[in-house]
């Protein structure tokens, strides 16, 4: 009898052995297989949550299928007490396994909130996007411009959120004065900027900063970075270029960048006032002009009068012949490889010519037609 009793407990402790080793090989691939969600999500994890409120929320959007089994998988990765906070993208199909090492893994968040300065040639503004997940694409919630608007409420509760991320861009054609200035309305940086650096020399670019940043640090990195981008570039020019220092190709790279808007035109505009300074002929600019009046403090907002275009300053290639003295705008990185590697072309005049391009010519006859034809449009422009 004992004997029987002896055998049917081995029986049963061996079926049981079994099934646990089957229920943990199950749960072992179901917590990195493939997960069901369809599109992905936000996940916003607050500071302090407990893993059992993830594992609730990732229920509720579909994420995983057991709440139970996530935080099993999580206890058994020694994760369970990991969670950072803040908004994390989920991407469709994500494992239970994928998903716990992406609201483990700390780091910026990937999703939710971001303000972004966009520092532009016209108008500075704030504007507060949020990551659409389905489309990974940003959604516009609020705007303001600085001269006109004061932060709505809205922008000033999304700013105080822990998790909201913070960038600053610089659009191509800024000026330094235009940065530095724009850098201190930002409320979400702090520190004060002593000296502009020199004009030019703030590579435009998109930069994610953290909350609280340090703006002479910001100032210094793009300052650095448009050093680097020089470097490379004027290693790589093209010889026998009428620029002889680095600085030489930051001006005429920065003429470039003001005098064209059309990517697939920086390379025949710089032909132009390659081919003038071979010549040598006046370069004979606008965008120059108005430096020379505004110092690259603000916007003039109105035309050039004919007493401007004689009027002597360094920056007046009306008048000067070469190249100003500094440059008027901060460059990017198209326009300083243009002046490089210019077009090979022998066009030596260009206007506009109404589709936010220009005509070009290589005679003055040529020129002053396609001038005639753009006064043409202007005139229907004011009086259509």
């Amino acid at each position: 009898m004992g004997r029987h009793i002896a055998a049917n407990a081995l029986t049963l402790l061996i079926f049981g052995l079994a099934a646990l080793a089957v229920a943990i090989g199950w749960g072992r691939h179901s917590f990195t297989a493939e997960g069901p969600l369809e599109q992905a999500i936000c996940l916003r994890v607050e500071r302090g949550a407990s893993l059992a409120a993830v594992s609730r929320e990732l229920e509720a959007q579909g994420a995983i299928a057991s709440g139970t089994l996530f935080r099993v998988g999580a206890r058994y990765s020694d994760k369970a007490d990991a969670l950072r906070f803040g908004s994390y993208l989920v991407p469709p199909g994500a494992s239970m396994e994928a998903i716990l090492d992406i609201v483990t893994r700390g780091g910026a968040s990937t999703c939710g909130t971001e303000v972004n300065l966009r520092i532009g040639v016209a108008r500075a503004e704030i504007v507060v996007r949020e990551l659409d997940p389905e489309t990974s694409r940003f959604v516009e919630m609020v705007a303001f411009d600085r001269e006109t608007d004061p932060p709505p409420e809205d922008y000033l509760a999304r700013a105080e959120e822990p998790d909201t991320r913070f960038r600053v861009t610089v659009v191509e054609g800024t000026t330094v004065w235009q940065v530095v200035d724009s850098l201190g309305w930002a409320g979400f940086l702090t520190g004060e900027i002593d000296e502009l650096p020199p004009e030019g020399m703030l590579a435009p670019d998109s930069y994610e900063v953290r909350r609280g940043a340090d703006r002479a640090e910001l100032v210094a990195e793009m300052q650095a970075r448009q050093e680097r981008i020089l470097a490379d570039l004027w290693a790589a020019r093209e010889d026998g270029l009428p620029v002889e220092t680095p600085q030489d190709a930051l001006i005429l790279a920065s003429i470039i960048e003001k005098e064209t808007s059309v990517p697939e035109e920086r390379g025949k505009v710089a032909s132009v006032f390659v081919n003038r300074l071979r010549v040598p002929m006046r370069l004979q600019t606008d965008p120059t002009v108005i430096y020379g009046l505004t110092q690259g403090r603000g916007v003039l907002g109105r035309g050039l009068r004919q007493s401007e275009l004689r009027g002597a300053t360094p920056w007046n290639t009306y008048v000067i012949d070469g190249l100003p003295p500094t440059p008027i705008a901060n460059p990017g990185r198209a326009s300083i490889a243009a002046a490089l590697a210019p077009d090979d072309t022998p066009y030596i005049y260009f206007v506009a010519d109404g589709t936010g391009g220009h005509a070009f010519a290589t005679n003055l006859a040529d020129h002053n037609r396609n001038v005639a034809v753009w006064r043409q449009i202007e005139a229907e422009r004011r009086n259509p």
